[in-house]
């Protein structure tokens, strides 16, 4: 990444905070402010709730309906039933970002993180993934930890750092990635294959599934490799940000000889 984009990014940057109210959350939408998580009032209705919900259709917003008493629980102020967590990062493009890649010369080395939902464990792959050059982090827009201040902790601040990016489809960011001459390698117990049997020397997108259900299927048909880390002990399988870090310093190791 260039570094005035890099500057950029530092200057948007801001602390983990809430937004409370529904105007309130309009205006935080309206202004470009990114939305890590949105909880409503189950049962609320009301002309201005429209208005937010189709908001939120436009820029895919997700959220969650809840009981007024978790409301309560997050904050005693006057919420009128809807309260915003704002990211304490800002999430880029893959599409913006891969061009810029290849036009500084450099061999794209990406980090696909499906379905991986503990904040300590987002963290933690982050910082392995920032110590180790990748260059951005992409996870789904729904079904990912959020990335919070236990998640900045872990990382040691790496997540301000690396880029990430937040997509609606994980499909949808493979195919692109393939069409873009990147190799989408899957760690994953369903193969025979070794990690230390792929080339890694070429633009690659290492893929990370949730520890109970691994990667999904769609993105295991369409890429490339298949790939295991192997097991020698009793203990079966290894914590997701373990295997993140084996995975992606086999590909330092490969590019560094």
């Amino acid at each position: 990444m260039q570094n005035s984009q890099r500057k950029e990014r530092g200057e948007k940057r801001e602390s983990n905070q809430m937004v409370f109210g529904i105007r309130a959350v309009i205006e935080a939408i309206d202004s470009g402010k990114e939305i890590e998580s949105l909880f409503v009032q189950r049962g609320l209705s009301g002309s201005l709730l429209l208005e937010l919900k189709s908001l939120m259709k436009e820029h895919g917003i997700g959220f969650q309906q809840v009981p007024v008493e978790k409301l309560n629980r997050i904050t005693r102020k006057n919420h009128q039933g809807v309260i915003a967590v704002i990211s304490p990062i800002v999430y880029e493009r893959i599409e913006d970002l891969l061009p810029l890649i290849y036009e500084k010369g450099e061999t794209p080395l990406l980090l696909i993180l499906d379905g991986v939902t503990d904040v300590r464990n987002m963290g933690a792959i982050a910082r392995t993934a920032e110590c180790a050059g990748v260059h951005a982090i992409i996870v789904p827009r729904k079904g990912s930890a959020e990335i919070n201040p236990d998640a900045i902790k872990t990382s040691a601040g790496a997540l301000y750092k690396i880029p990430v990016c937040r997509e609606d489809s994980l499909g949808k960011v493979g195919r692109f990635l393939i069409e873009s001459g990147v190799q989408l390698v899957v760690g994953t117990e369903k193969t025979q294959d070794s990690i230390y049997d792929v080339d890694y020397t070429v633009p690659t997108c290492v893929i990370m599934g949730a520890e109970d259900v691994g990667v999904s299927d769609d993105l295991i048909r369409i890429s490339d490799k298949l790939a295991k880390i192997p097991m020698f002990g009793e203990i079966g399988s290894l914590n997701v940000s373990v295997s993140a870090g084996i995975m992606i310093y086999e590909a330092v190791r490969q590019r560094n000889k």
